[in-house]
């Protein structure tokens, strides 16, 4: 299971709109490539200059000299939209930048998804490419990926009702029923995980969308707006309020309360060791503590890690300490680490929570500790918990949220999506023929965009 809404990530990005975009001819029954330079782009910005009517460039269909494809034509905005035919699909395969890691085995990044919707792919200041989903807000709630659609009908229900909530506090939706909203919600863990289609057959996933569609229409509604209804995987045995965990105002609907149901999950007690020597590389490649120094002792005291060892002392705050830990132990030690979970598999992470003692051996340091996620909402294994004890959706909703209870709310006819950023290339292929390049028809079987000092359009 991932980090779940506003979790360990925090808030979010501040993603805005974009400007509209300038279209782009595309002739029929061609395949269409955006092709430019893939290599990293500083901030200038080598544009051609639109034609003495202001139109962008049309894009050739044939090269000049009759034979071939067609060569590469620049976006003036830097910017295209790709539109399925109804019911189709995207398949979307991306990359990102090679960068150099310190991490043993590191592979370089890659996106392979499936989207139901139009694609916005917009070439950002750095020469990468940021892609923007278009969807209707029933196949957007399809797409979240939070917990296995083989949980209890009513812990699916739960958790769409609290997802659905959730994105319509997120966005600032409040009517009227099927707008369209312009600003979009991010896709990871800073929001909420959102996957689109999966690409492979995912068993049980129907079980999801029938969740998602049996609560149609269904909020949690706090003053007559929606609730801002955050969730997390596993507790320490309660839950806390919401100022304690994000520093805002106090929610009569986000308030502590106990939870004795969330105990199936792995991380519902871990136990963490970690030898001073693993210790000691994982904090100085966060320059939290100096290279070749021996660690001799690791106490916890209050809000922060007190590690002692070679005449040096450094008090490092538990977030801080934990941050370090989960970053590069995965990445040095990646054999090792994350550690083995209780009942098989492994943790998420090495430290999933802050909750934890730290107890001092002579070479190492015992974490044990409870949880995983911010603290705040529903606990997203409670609930299932608590649907195997026979609760309904409902009644575990007002267990966590403050005695809320979902009604009809509005919805947004479509959403908008931040699925990716930050890539060079990416290779679109629709399900079926029929697919469009801002507005003009498109018969070829794949697009290709890439990044770089400028975005472009070529025909082959």
């Amino acid at each position: 299971m991932r980090s779940t809404a506003r979790g360990e990530a925090g808030y979010g990005r501040d993603v805005r709109p974009r400007p509209p975009t300038r279209r782009i001819r595309v002739a029929a029954a061609i395949v269409v490539v955006i092709a430019a330079c893939t290599g990293d782009a500083g901030p200038t910005d080598p544009r051609p200059e639109p034609t003495a009517s202001g139109a962008a460039p049309t894009v050739p269909t044939t090269p000049a000299d009759g034979g071939g494809p067609a060569g590469p034509v620049e976006v003036p905005d830097g910017a295209a939209t790709i539109e399925p035919p109804g019911g189709a699909t995207l398949r979307v395969r991306g990359t990102y930048p090679r960068v150099e890691s310190r991490c043993l085995g590191a592979e370089r990044p890659t996106l392979d998804a499936r989207y139901p919707g139009s694609l916005e792919f917009e070439r950002d200041d750095a020469g990468r490419l940021r892609l923007v989903l278009t969807t209707t807000f029933e196949r957007y709630l399809e797409g979240i990926a939070e917990v296995p659609p083989s949980w209890p009908r009513a812990a699916l229900e739960a958790q769409a009702i609290a997802a659905r909530s959730y994105a319509l506090a997120r966005i600032g939706f409040d009517g009227p029923d099927g707008a369209a909203v312009r600003t979009p919600i991010c896709a990871t863990a800073a929001c909420q995980v959102y996957r689109g289609i999966p690409v492979e057959p995912t068993p049980g996933v129907g079980r999801w969308y029938r969740a998602v569609r049996r609560t149609s229409g269904r909020a949690l509604v706090s003053e007559g707006r929606a609730a801002d209804a955050v969730y997390f995987s596993t507790s320490n045995g309660r839950t806390y309020g919401n100022e304690e965990v994000f520093g805002s105002a106090p929610l009569p609907y986000l308030r502590p309360t106990v939870e004795r149901h969330d105990g199936a999950s792995p991380t519902s007690r871990w136990r963490v060791s970690l030898p001073h020597r693993d210790l000691a590389r994982f904090l100085a490649a966060s320059d939290l503590w100096p290279e070749g120094r021996p660690i001799r002792r690791v106490a916890r005291r209050g809000d922060a890690i007190v590690v002692t060892g070679g005449g040096a002392t450094r008090r490092i705050a538990e977030d801080t300490f934990r941050a370090s830990v989960n970053a590069w132990s995965a990445c040095l030690s990646p054999g090792r680490y994350p550690p083995p979970a209780r009942g098989g598999g492994r943790l998420p992470v090495t430290v999933p929570s802050r909750w934890f003692t730290a107890r001092a051996r002579s070479d190492a340091v015992v974490l044990t500790g409870r949880g995983w996620g911010h603290g705040a909402g529903m606990v997203q294994w409670g609930a299932y918990g608590k649907a195997r004890r026979g609760w309904s959706a409902d009644d575990i909703l007002a267990h966590y949220y403050g005695g809320l209870r979902p009604e009809p709310f509005p919805e947004p006819g479509s959403i908008r999506v931040l699925v990716a950023e930050g890539l060079t290339r990416v290779t679109v292929r629709p399900s079926r023929a029929g697919a469009t390049v801002d507005g003009e028809p498109l018969d070829g079987v794949r697009v290709v965009l890439a990044g770089g000092d400028a975005l472009t359009v070529a025909v082959r």
